[in-house]
């Protein structure tokens, strides 16, 4: 099969993390080329006390069974509750055979004919949030390349989830209200947000966070503007956000990681779109057009 089984988001499963693991999976059969590679999100894992024990496989790709869409593994069970237990990569070149692992989940494991397996734990803040599988249907030992492509993928979604964490925990101190200081604490949480957005590989997750600081800037208008947008573009916004609470081209340079040129050569670029002449009339211009808080 080419693509991922087509699943609901299980319950208790957060909604970002399953959709990481998904893009995780895809991108490590892509650079592995593994006749099978699946993987799931721990439940609850991104919530605080929410437990680190069960995981839930959701994402499939090559599978020519529905023998192990759904199910759970415990802590400690099995090669990925071995790899959840204890924080680092396992693999086996004969499950059936293995005496390192438990063997609850031979039946499943044995319908879908996988005999080499890798399972890689993504940790994000010392938790397990979860675990990234590679397989053959073969007893061979799987090479260094694909063992070292499979922990790559992991280290990726533990940055992408990590980023994630900051972005909602950033989201979660924007309460909107009407003293300065709580715009003015809201603006900062724009600019993070964009930031952010940038340190994210996944293409769709950078979306989201693009998307949810426009929801923040929209915020700030009396009432919505039917009138088109200035076309800025991305980096343009970015570098403006934060002209926006004050920090200096070089500042900005360093949030950004950008060159001070670079930032000079974008903010003149939004103020020639804005139609501004200084920096304060740009940043004005672009709240005025909802496009910063």
């Amino acid at each position: 099969m080419g693509a991922p089984t087509p699943r609901g988001r299980p319950p208790n499963v957060p909604r970002d993390d399953a959709g990481s693991v998904r893009s995780a999976v895809l991108a490590l059969q892509r650079t592995t080329g593994l006749p099978m590679v699946f993987g799931g999100a721990v439940l609850g894992g991104a919530v605080p006390g929410g437990g680190q024990d069960r995981l839930r496989i959701t994402e499939l790709v090559g599978n020519t069974t529905d023998s192990l869409s759904g199910l759970v593994v415990h802590s400690g069970s099995g090669l990925g509750g071995k790899a959840m237990a204890m924080g680092r990569p396992v693999w086996v070149s004969n499950y059936p055979c293995s005496a390192s692992i438990s063997h609850d989940y031979d039946k499943p494991v044995g319908r879908e004919g996988l005999l080499s397996i890798v399972a890689v734990p993504v940790v994000v803040r010392r938790r397990v949030r979860g675990v990234l599988y590679g397989a053959l249907r073969e007893p061979l030992s799987l090479a260094d390349r694909v063992v070292g492509a499979a922990v790559d993928a992991a280290r990726d979604l533990e940055q992408d989830l990590a980023v994630r964490d900051r972005a909602d925990e950033a989201l979660a101190r924007a309460r909107p209200g009407t003293s300065t200081a709580r715009w003015e604490e809201v603006r900062a949480v724009h600019a993070e947000l964009r930031a952010l957005a940038e340190e994210v590989a996944d293409a769709p997750t950078r979306d989201r966070l693009r998307e949810a600081s426009l929801r923040l800037a929209a915020a700030g208008l009396d009432e919505p503007d039917a009138s088109p947008r200035p076309a800025l573009s991305p980096r343009e916004l970015d570098v403006l956000s934060y002209v926006a609470i004050g920090c200096t081209n070089a500042e900005t340079a360093g949030r950004l990681g950008l060159l001070p040129e670079t930032v000079k050569s974008y903010l003149r670029s939004a103020m020639r779109k804005l139609d501004s002449h200084t920096r304060l009339e740009a940043v004005t211009t672009a709240r005025r057009a909802g496009l910063l808080p």
